[in-house]
């Protein structure tokens, strides 16, 4: 199972049509169908507010929403005091709230996440400016973290 961001679904959307991609999108169905892409609520909201005819399809391929349970808010919490972000403090350049949520529900799943947020070649002085890869490549948080072509290439799925 791997955690799928809002990035990612929308690069997805934007860049691989359904018309004209129909087989990655049949597949990426049987991936939500099959659990082994989810989404945490926080994260198909954002898609629902940015691309609502993908969160359609997304109900559509009967996706599974995580909601966020005490658990992960503890987890979100700990990731949080790791950036030096205190109250809602978050800094434009790095993640939010939902970020930090989305990067907390894989880390309690003990699973991967796919996200297409930007890579930082360095990382920003501030912890407070990292981006989701950067978080999830701390040593405290340490969850796997790949984009949308990644995620495809490491299937090995070939679409006809």
């Amino acid at each position: 199972m791997l955690i799928v961001d809002a990035s990612s679904i929308i690069y997805a959307w934007d860049n691989y049509p359904i018309r004209q991609f129909p087989g990655l999108w049949c597949w990426m169905a049987e991936q939500f169908t099959d659990r082994h892409l989810v989404m945490p609520r926080v994260a198909y909201d954002e898609v629902d507010n940015k691309a609502p005819e993908c969160a359609a399809w997304l109900k559509d391929a009967n996706i599974e929403l995580f909601a966020i349970t005490n658990v992960i808010v503890r987890e979100a919490f700990k990731i949080k005091n790791l950036l030096g972000i205190s109250s809602d403090s978050y800094h434009s350049k790095g993640v939010g709230e939902n970020d930090i949520f989305i990067i907390a529900t894989a880390s309690v799943n003990n699973v991967g996440l796919v996200s297409d947020e930007g890579r930082q070649q360095r990382l920003p002085d501030i912890s407070a400016k990292r981006k989701i890869p950067a978080v999830c490549a701390m040593d405290e948080v340490a969850v796997p973290c790949m984009n949308f072509i990644e995620f495809i290439k490491r299937s090995d799925v070939v679409f006809g």
